[in-house]
This record gives structure tokens, sequence and C-alpha cells, in this order.
């Protein structure tokens, strides 16, 4: 025999041996956790091998299964309330083992209770007097291991659906694999996307600053493209579920604790029982909402006796509750002691299902996390960080037996036949079909080639209306990270059809620095734009309002062609610190009738211009701290809602001479936006606006105030202005929105059932203009037709204030709206109702 072929038969027999020996040591443990007493199933229960890393949790419903990979002789179960169980086990390679758990009561540790009090109360106020010891705020700094699975699938499937071709095709994939998961009623649950992340999340506070460096991370199934960006969101920083605030925020939504500070006004509590949990004593308390509508938990909690921390949660959400197309929450969480003393997440696992109504098609997501290896009080320099986000380069590209070997959570059998058909699902011709369809709509774009390289997008900007342009066709693109991971390339030219005009833009954007966002742009663009919108940037983020302020006719708003060049560069000075500065030359040429005076002689047969040349330089500067900012390979996205409010300050010095400009001007300007929770009471939202224009300028150089003749409401514009209706040199405003939520309609027994919710709103400016910005403009043109003119605010402010109803048929708000000042004005309406579309849960 050649030596070659001996060492390829030698190493063929010893990898069969090793083979053969590692399956004749795997034993692959499944069954079903139970209460003694009851026979009922203990959800989320531990089972575990005594003295070693073998365990997993039991699912929802008491099932689990566990693999180990040499003989042990006994498997045990434990669960909060239950005394641990154990029982032999034998070297079968598979074996199906059901343990009944027996209650684990104990005597109560002393607690001192008023005369007919509740016992459930005194505890509380235990845990109140011990927040401050055991909450995870008060350390300096911790850091941790995290392991995140995130399963999503399709539930209760209609008879419809079920008779498509890509629900058909995923359902025999299904079914050749192994038995599906199948709901109470006998459904099948089909799986349509898995994702696992590992990472390393460090945590510090004063000042607070979050960083996970994403380690491992795969995507199973129907997946995004970008898989980079979808790791970020799908890793710790999205799934820390924490009681200890007085609000736990799920699924955008504020949910008050049990723990809150203002617990009795909110919960109910009954003492049921004294347990052990592992080394542990607690008190099991069970907590129930005084209002089912309310956003509120139902379920137990378990306080330790020593230190009255909270050991572990079991709740969900009452199905009452006021939140759209969620008819599931379910919290479970173990906590462990931190070597400072404060307690952290150790086991997480969280179920949402969500249906658009009762009898649709649902979707189902459960979450695992499960952490370890916990570092509390070691903080690390502050510029470590800055970047919120690292990720692995090769995070990604696993080798493929990476998740068995190191996943900390053993997989069920229902879960490892889950994934197997979510990493061929994929592949499907019709799941990739459905995919692009499904990413067209949600992002307005649709790849362009095999590799795409490029997008066509948006497509709802590809059309509009109006009496100016006709039939107006657009057609845009932008790059990919495809194309370059450092380049944004973007543009897209329209026609009109009355006017016969090509409108363009085209930009692009070099990233030079990822952990600062350090971005080199260029733009140029040439479009008909419109007087009443210009600078209006906050107002015009609601795309259904600029479609409706651009539809239809837009004379009234004054149309001019404007062509912008600008050179710009941001970076971050520090976190979440970000500074901009502009080189920006704009031509005004309006299509309606414009003058202006181009001397200090604002006297009639002094000269005049109809078009104008700016440039100007603006440099801004944004701080934003608590906001969360996630990467894909070349754009940044703000995620979540801030705690803190968001200041943005903005100077602009217009250079005269420079590129042709025709003025020197300044203006300043600064921003306030806060979303301010108010737990039963709701949520807050304002906008504090001001700005000063010390120079004598052209009213398109002005401040514009945004009015809004749609029947679109719009929360930064002023419903019930006429557009262009003020103009000012010097302002400041106050835009204010509060969502109550269920808090009045729930407690009205015919309407709670309707699940509306009440909204008030309220806009107020003060505003003023100096008497030589007063006379920029002639009051006629050289033959006597007269020049459109602009109305100033006097020593009174404008005001108005709504009311109004939102969640109407899930999507629809409705908005009466009163003029408050200004009232007598020609022209103007005092009182109006809008509505919007809003998709909110």
């Amino acid at each position: 025999m050649h030596m070659k072929a001996f060492y390829a038969w030698l190493g063929l027999m010893l990898w069969l041996t090793i083979g053969n020996t590692a399956l004749a040591q795997r034993i692959v443990f499944s069954g079903r956790i139970t209460e003694a007493a009851t026979g009922q199933p203990v959800p989320f229960a531990s089972v575990f091998v005594k003295g070693t890393t073998f365990g997993t949790t039991a699912d929802d419903d008491g099932r689990y299964q566990l693999a180990v990979t040499r003989a042990v002789d006994s498997l045990s179960a434990s669960a909060m309330g239950f005394r641990t169980k154990s029982r032999a086990v034998t070297t079968q390679p598979a074996q199906t083992l059901n343990l009944a758990l027996a209650s684990a009561a104990v005597a109560l540790g002393e607690v001192t209770i008023r005369p007919t009090e509740n016992p459930a109360y005194a505890i509380l106020r235990r845990v109140q007097q011990h927040k401050k010891q055991n909450d995870k705020g008060r350390l300096e700094a911790f850091e941790f291991d995290s392991y995140n699975r995130i399963e999503v699938s399709l539930s209760d499937i209609s008879d419809r659906l079920a008779r498509r071709k890509v629900i058909r095709d995923m359902t025999a994939l299904a079914d050749g694999v192994g038995q599906m998961e199948r709901n109470a009623s006998g459904k099948p649950t089909v799986p349509l996307f898995a994702s696992e992340v590992m990472s390393r999340y460090y945590v510090r506070h004063r000042p607070n600053r979050e960083r996970e460096e994403i380690k491992h991370s795969k995507l199973h199934g129907v997946a995004p493209r970008d898989g980079t960006l979808l790791s970020q969101v799908l890793g710790s920083s999205f799934q820390d579920y924490d009681f200890y605030p007085n609000w736990q925020v799920v699924m955008g939504k504020d949910f008050i604790s049990p723990i809150a500070d203002g617990w009795r006004i909110t919960y109910d509590y009954d003492l049921e029982d004294s347990v052990m949990i592992g080394q542990d004593r607690c008190y099991q308390l069970k907590v129930m909402p005084r209002r089912a509508q309310d956003l509120a938990f139902t379920g137990r909690i378990w306080i330790t006796t020593e230190g009255y921390a909270l050991r572990r949660v079991d709740l969900e959400v009452d199905p009452q509750a006021n939140i759209n197309f969620v008819d599931q929450i379910r919290v479970y969480q173990d906590l462990a002691p931190s070597g400072a003393g404060a307690w952290l997440p150790q086991r997480t696992r969280v179920v949402v299902g969500m249906k658009p109504a009762q009898k649709q098609t649902g979707l189902l997501v459960r979450f695992t996390t499960v952490n370890s290896k916990f570092d509390a009080g070691h903080p690390r320099e502050l510029p470590f960080y800055d970047q919120p986000f690292a990720a692995a380069p090769d995070a990604l590209k696993t080798p493929a037996n990476f998740w068995n070997e190191q996943r900390p959570d053993t997989l069920t059998a229902q879960e490892q036949r889950t994934l197997m058909v979510l990493d061929s699902v994929g592949k499907l011709p019709s799941v990739r079909t459905f995919l692009e369809v499904a990413d067209l709509v949600v992002n307005g774009y649709k790849e362009l080639g095999p590799r795409g390289r490029f997008e066509l997008g948006p497509i709802f900007s590809s059309y509009n209306y109006n009496n100016v342009e006709g039939h107006r066709l657009r057609l845009g693109f932008r790059s990919t990270p495809e194309l370059s991971p450092n380049w944004l390339l973007q543009g897209y030219t329209a026609y009109g059809t009355r006017d016969g005009e090509f409108k363009y833009s085209l930009s692009a954007d070099r990233i030079l620095n990822r952990p600062n966002w350090t971005v080199f742009s260029v733009k140029h663009s040439h479009e008909l734009d419109l007087v009443a919108l210009l600078d209006n940037d906050l107002a015009l983020e609601s795309p259904l309002f600029e479609a409706a302020a651009r539809f239809g006719n837009i004379r009234p708003l004054l149309p001019l062609w404007r062509d912008v060049t600008s050179v710009s560069a941001q970076s971050d000075l520090f976190h979440n610190f970000t500074q901009k500065l502009t080189l920006r030359r704009q031509h005004f040429d309006p299509i309606y009738n414009f003058a202006y005076y181009t001397t200090p002689d604002h006297q009639a047969g002094a000269p005049t211009a109809d078009q104008l040349t700016l440039t100007e330089v603006v440099v801004e500067s944004r701080y934003a701290p608590g906001e969360v900012l996630i990467q894909n390979q070349n754009r940044r996205y703000a995620v979540g809602t801030a705690k803190w409010p968001v200041f943005t300050g903005r100077y602009t010095l217009g250079v005269d001479g420079l590129l042709g400009s025709d003025l020197r001007y300044q203006k300043f300007n600064l921003m306030m936006t806060h979303s301010v929770q108010l737990g039963q009471l709701g949520r807050t939202e304002y906008v504090l606006d001001a700005g000063y224009i010390p120079s004598t300028v052209p009213y398109l150089v002005l401040k514009a105030h945004l009015g809004n003749e749609s029947f679109i409401y719009t929360s930064n514009a002023y419903n019930l202005m006429n557009y262009s209706e003020f103009v000012s040199d010097r302002y400041a405003s106050l835009h204010a929105e509060h969502y109550f939520e269920g808090l009045l309609i729930n407690a009205v027994p015919l309407l709670k059932k309707l699940d509306w919710r009440l909204v008030a709103s309220g806009n107020l400016l003060y505003g003023g203009i100096s008497t030589a910005n007063r006379e920029t403009a002639p009051t006629q043109d050289a033959t006597g037709a007269p020049m459109p003119t602009f109305r100033t605010l006097g020593s009174t402010p404008y005001a108005e204030a709504g009311y109004g109803v939102e969640n109407i048929f899930k999507f629809l708000r409705v908005d009466f709206v009163h003029r408050l000042t200004y009232r007598s004005l020609p022209d103007v309406k005092t009182f109006g109702v809008k509505v919007c579309a809003q998709f909110k849960l």
C-alpha cells in the first residue's frame, strides 16, 4: 500500500472511530415538566445535570429537550416555587423523562404587617427601601457576555393564506424535516426567521454609556439583505428587560413596573407563598393590574427575604390592554446578584404574539437571552463607549459547528427542526420573491441587477400632480454597500408634463472614519421648490404631509426654481455630539411675481432684482444624549426614543460676493425636542424652536412659519395657519402633543372596547420683524401689478389648540383644531378637522 493511501485510510478510520464514539456517548433527554399537585405544565423550568454545564430551559408549555455528550447518572429540574426534582437515568441514546415538581413552601420570613393591611404591601415597601442597593442602575459600571436568540413564526394561519404558494412551499419544506409545531387549535406554526447573536455588553453610569461588541451572529430563514444592521438590532442592546425603573418599555410602549414607586396606584398584590429558588428564600407575590386595559402586567414576582431583591418574574400583559395588534406578551426573567451587590438578569425569555385581527394569521416571536461572566465595578475609559456598536469583521462567518458547540442554551427538538427548516427556506424561489416584495414595501427601494449594487426608488415618490408641473414622473436610485461600503451615491431625475422641465439631484457621501462617523458629502440639485416649505426640515419629515402640500394647486405656496450646490463635512466630537460644517450656494428664480430692493433705499424707483443668489457657511451642532445609533455599512440610523432632550444649534453666515452671492447676513437657530414619560398619565412630546436674523434680507431668507392648508394633520406645522401667512426675523415657538394612551377612555365601559386613545395638542408662536425687513420688497412691479406680501405677528402670539382621537380602526387619527388668536383676519379658518394615518402598537 502506498504511504499516502495508508495515511488516508488511517485518517478515515480515525474519523470513523471518533465519530462513532461521539455518537455512542450522545444522549438526548426529552419530556415535560409539570406540577405534582395539578398536572399543569411548569413554564420555563430549568432542566440540568448537577455538577456539569449541561442544562436547558423548558418552553412555555413545560416541554424540553437536552442533549449531553457523555454518560450521566441523573437529571434534575427546578422552577420558581417548586422543590428541585432529580431522577436517575440510563445510557440509552434517547430517553423520555417527565418530571413532576412539588410545591416548595417554607416558613415566611419576618415582616411587619399593619393591622388589616394586605401583607404583600409590607413586602413592597421593603422592596422600595432596598431598591438602590439592588438596582443595577446604581453600579458605576458592569459588563457581561450575552447570547440572544430570536425565533419568528407564522401562527394561526388562515385558510386563505395557507393556499398561497409561498406558504405552501414553506409548509412542505417544514413537513419534510419532521412534525411541525402546532398551536392549541391544531393549526401548524410556520417558521419565518431566527437569529443568534453572541456579544460582550458594557454599561457605564454617570455619564450613561453603553457598548456592545458583537462577536458572532447568524441569521436563519427569511432574513433581510443587511445582516450587519440587523445583528445590532437583535443584540443585547434591544433586549434589556429591567423592572427596577418605574417603566419598562416593551414593543415601544411604557408599561408600569410592578415594583414602580407608585405601585399601589396601578397594581394589587396577593402574598401566596414563601419558596426556595436555588439558594434564595423568596416571597411569592401574585400581581394584578387594577384596570385590565392599563399598560401593566399580571402574573407573579419573587422577592428575596434577605435584601428584598427581585429574584424572578413571570409576567404577562392582559389581552385587554390597550395595545394594537398584540394578543400575547409574556416575560420570564431570572436574576442573580453581582459581585457589587446589585442584581443582574441571568436568563430572560419573552414570548410575543401579534395579530392584525382576531381571526387573521398571527406572528409569534420568541426571545431568549442568556447572560454570563458578569463583571461589575470596573469602568472603561469613556472613549471606549463612544462607539455603541462594534461588530467583528467575521461576525457573520462562523464555522458550521460553532453554534452547536458554543451555544449556552440547549435547543429543544422542535427548535432544532425549526433552524434546519430556516436554513433551507430562504433559498426557495417563492420566498425570495416574497422577500423582495416586502423589502420594496418597507423601504421603498427595489434592488437592481443580480449583484445588487444599486437600488431604484423610492417608489412612493414616483408620481405626483400639481397645476404647475402637471403630471410629475420621478425615477431615483441609491447605491448599496455591494458597490462600496464607504460610499453612498444617491440621485433622481423628474419630469413635468405641463412645464416640460427636467428636475434632478445627485449626491455622494464618503465615510472617512466609522467610530466618529466622519462623513464628507457633496450635492447638487435643480428642482421646483415652494417658498412655504423652505427651511422647515423637521415638519417635512412627514412624507404624507409633504406629498399633500405639493399636490394639486401649489401656486399659493409661491413656487420657484431652486439650484443648490453644497459641500459638507460632519463628525462626532464625542459621544452623541455631532458637528457639521456646510458650504452651500443657492440660486432662486421665482416663477411668480417677485422682486426685492438691492440697496438700503427701500423707496419706489430704487433698483430691484427678481432673482437671488446666496452663498452660505452653515455650522451645526447636535447633542443627543441617550440616543441609540446603529450603522449599516454606509448609513447610520437613530432608533428608539431618546430618554433625554435633543439639542440642535445652527449658525448661518451669508457671504456677499462669494460665488456670485448677493447678500451678507447672519441667522441663528436653536431647537430642543423631547419625549417625556409620564407613567399612567401617558407621554408628552414637544419641540421648542427659536431663531433670530439680525440682518436686512428679502423675505425668501426670513423664517416663513409653516402653515397647513391640507386636510393632513402634522405635528410640526401650524394646522390652522395659511401657507406663508406669517414671516419673522425673530421668533420662539412651542409644538406640544400629549398622548393619554387609554387613561381616560379606559374608565368608560362603553368606550374602552373600541381601544381608542385621546390626544391633545397645542402650538404657540411668538414672532416679530424689523422695520427694515418689512420694506425689502416693493408692493407692485413696474407694470403696476401687485406683488405678494407677507404678514408678521404683533405683540399677541399665534396660538392654536387641539384634541382628538387616535387608534380608530387601529390606524386613523382625527384631530379637532381651534385657532385661538388672529381669528378676525380675512381668509382664515378658526376651526378645522384634520386626519392622518399612523400605525402604532
